[in-house]
């Protein structure tokens, strides 16, 4: 079995081509051009990739939910006014008369987060 980058990688655009997905490269020394992904990238690995030891797969699966739950429901972002995503998520509900069709909504009405595993 072969293992890398560069597998992982060709693997990753077979399975995008055979799914109908697009797939678009940012420019060498461009990261503002996808600089949403780049910031979480840095925040993933600034403050749980570089701080975490992981001692089998359950155990890194854990600690990213973890951090993934923090992120998301604790942690205040400052492009948010200092909210977390599920505050300012949940004050967008609140005003979401005065914007209709503004959140994204579920495929089904059978919809159940999965809590905190991945």
């Amino acid at each position: 079995m072969c293992y890398g980058t560069e597998f992982t990688s060709k693997a990753i655009l077979k399975w995008a081509n055979e799914n109908g997905v697009e797939w678009h490269y940012i420019d060498p020394g461009k990261p503002q051009q996808n600089g949403y992904i780049e910031s979480f990238n840095g925040s993933l690995r600034d403050e749980c990739l570089n701080e975490e030891i992981f001692d089998s797969l359950a155990d890194a699966r854990r600690k990213l939910a973890l951090w993934r739950y923090d992120y998301n429901n604790v942690r205040p972002h400052s492009s948010l006014g200092n909210r977390s995503p599920a505050e300012a998520r949940r004050a967008l509900e609140q005003s979401e008369g005065s914007a209709p069709g503004a959140l994204a909504q579920p495929e089904t009405d059978h919809y159940q987060p999965q809590g905190l595993s991945l």
